[in-house]
């Protein structure tokens, strides 16, 4: 006890540091929930992103074969957010689960929402993989997904 009474104003500073934090830390707080998902997966591919090769096209330009922008140009690896596809991209519903909104998917891990897609409607996601094949072994599943919210 005499060794806390030698240095009041460092108990005193490192008390008000811990208040101080913990009150920044509760404004700041994100909101989590856990939503059942149906998470299915998605690769650059055209089988995945749903475009098809022109067969009149020398250069072999890919277009959008359903949804909104049905034959248009299909930028291949860019989403609809502008961001390169990369593991841990997400496709949502943007009406439900906004650019930025964060999931954590069980054997997938962590990832971003940065992408649509035309199937892509309420508690449905894609999440990407580098290769075809990698996306078709993980099909289709109901998962318990966190989210956290912005």
């Amino acid at each position: 006890m005499k060794k806390l009474q030698r240095y009041p104003l460092l108990i005193l500073l490192l008390s008000g540091l811990i208040i101080f934090s913990s009150c920044c830390m509760l404004g700041s707080a994100k909101k989590e929930e856990k939503v059942l998902m149906e998470v299915t997966g998605y690769c650059n591919c055209g089988k995945c992103c749903g475009y098809y090769r022109s067969c009149w096209s020398c250069w072999l330009i890919p277009y959008v074969s359903s949804g909104p922008n049905k034959g248009k140009r299909k930028k291949v690896g860019i989403t609809s957010s502008g961001a390169k596809a990369k593991v841990g991209t997400i496709a949502a519903d943007i009406s439900k689960y906004p650019y930025g909104t964060k999931m954590f998917i069980p054997g997938y891990g962590w990832g971003v929402v940065q992408d649509t897609g035309g199937a892509i409607k309420g508690d449905h996601i894609d999440i990407f993989f580098n290769s075809h094949k990698e996306a078709e072994a993980w099909g289709k599943q109901n998962l318990w997904v966190t989210i956290i919210r912005k």
